[in-house]
């Protein structure tokens, strides 16, 4: 294309010809007077005590003032509500008297019928060759879309609040199903747990219980499913289920994890896998001479820590025990170990290891745990779960996990003594 095609081609997008070119022209060629009086704003110049002197059509028509009603009969402040006046003598006017410019304040007008205008305000003082103040000029913006807008958005604001705080509250409600709601009591043991909550805003995958098996034999079991939310709040309730369920065919730590790893192969089977860590113990009071019998099966979850009466402390690791749920026939693994009067078992989820304890990210790991048991024991359940705790609330926003924790303190037997 030419040049000359396109200005005519450009002409015609105006409307082709010198003439209408004219008209357009024409049409832009505003006299001052009407640029001032149909602004699309509004405005206003007021003597220095507030006087109003001259005003445009354009903020007449929005308070449905006449000019004469106006000019030389009232001042600015008298425009205002009560509010906004306030507001104009102990702030705007000082300010503006200091400043000598002021721009962009909300306030809100009186129209002549008493309705209320919200409005952006912007003011300048008018000074003269000597610097000396003459006028006050105002600019008056019409906020009502504006704070129609900021209504809508702190309307949708307190909504999402509302939102989430009925989310948490479901989301805590349904975390404490999850949980034994008060730990039994077991002959000649003291237990204590507890749950540190990462976000308030998602059901963790953390979970713990005991419960007895038959007379004088009980069932423990703490661990954590992968994932999140509603998914792993699912996976939580079947893996509690299916433990306490498998107790009542068999008394085989290793057999029950293996039922659950049957059970949540079978059922995510063809599926996204759904697994979990976990360590099951059974227990087995000696009230006689005080202590239990304990078997822990472990199946890919960090180590229970046994604090002696001593102040030694040992890791219970199940070497090569694999994640339950992750693939058909898991390895699981056992041990077991006498938990003597005075001695303490200490079970964890890996949001307490697992924690930033550093500017560059660092974890608190293992082995820090294991020096940080050192200073505990002996100790009690109660007194170490504190001790941890406390821990916990340490690291701050740190912990990024859930975490949850479960001990038991071995009682000496009645009219005995701690070994």
């Amino acid at each position: 294309m030419t040049d000359e095609a396109g200005d005519r081609e450009g002409g015609s997008a105006l409307g082709a010809g010198t003439d209408d070119d004219a008209v357009f022209a024409a049409l832009l060629e505003d006299s001052p007077e009407d640029l001032y009086e149909n602004a699309p704003c509004g405005y206003l110049s007021t003597s220095l005590d507030g006087r109003i002197a001259k005003v445009n059509a354009t903020l007449l028509d929005w308070l449905g003032w006449r000019r004469d009603e106006l000019v030389g009969r009232k001042y600015f402040s008298d425009l205002l509500t009560v509010g906004g006046r306030l507001y104009h003598e102990t702030h705007f006017a000082p300010l503006l008297r200091m400043q000598g410019d002021i721009r962009g304040i909300a306030l809100e007008m009186k129209t002549a019928d008493g309705r209320r205008l919200p409005v952006l305000i912007s003011s300048h003082v008018k000074t003269g060759g000597e610097g000396q103040p003459l006028l006050i000029r105002t600019t008056v913006f019409d906020a009502r879309e504006r704070r129609a807008y900021e209504t809508e958005l702190l309307r949708a604001r307190r909504e999402a609040e509302r939102e989430r705080e009925r989310l948490q509250r479901l989301n805590a409600t349904l975390q404490t199903t999850l949980l034994p709601p008060e730990l039994p009591e077991v002959p000649g043991l003291e237990v204590a747990a507890y749950y540190h909550i990462a976000s308030a805003d998602e059901v963790g995958g953390d979970f713990y219980d005991l419960f007895p098996i038959t007379a004088d034999t009980w069932g423990m079991f703490l661990g954590d499913v992968c994932g999140k939310g509603a998914p792993a709040a699912a996976l939580t309730s079947l893996a509690r289920y299916t433990l306490r369920t498998a107790t009542a065919y068999s008394h085989d730590p290793a057999a029950i994890l293996d039922m659950l790893n049957t059970t949540l192969t079978e059922r995510y089977h063809g599926h996204r896998p759904r697994f979990c860590t976990i360590i099951f113990g059974l227990i087995r009071p000696t009230a006689d001479r005080g202590g239990c019998d304990i078997t822990l099966a472990g199946g890919g979850h960090p180590p229970a820590l046994l604090l002696r009466a001593d102040g030694d402390v040992e890791e219970m690791h199940t070497w090569g025990g694999q994640l339950i749920g992750a693939i058909p026939h898991a390895n699981i693994v056992t041990r077991s170990f006498r938990l003597e009067a005075g001695d303490t078992l200490l079970l964890y989820t890996d949001g307490l290891t697992e924690a930033r304890v550093t500017e560059n990210g660092g974890r608190y790991g293992d082995r820090a745990l294991v020096e940080f048991a050192r200073t505990l024991a002996p100790v009690t359940a109660s007194g170490g779960i504190e001790a941890l705790r406390e821990l916990l609330d340490s690291f701050g926003p740190g912990v990024e996990d859930d975490t949850a924790l479960l001990a038991l303190h071995a009682l000496p037997p009645p009219g005995g003594a701690t070994r």
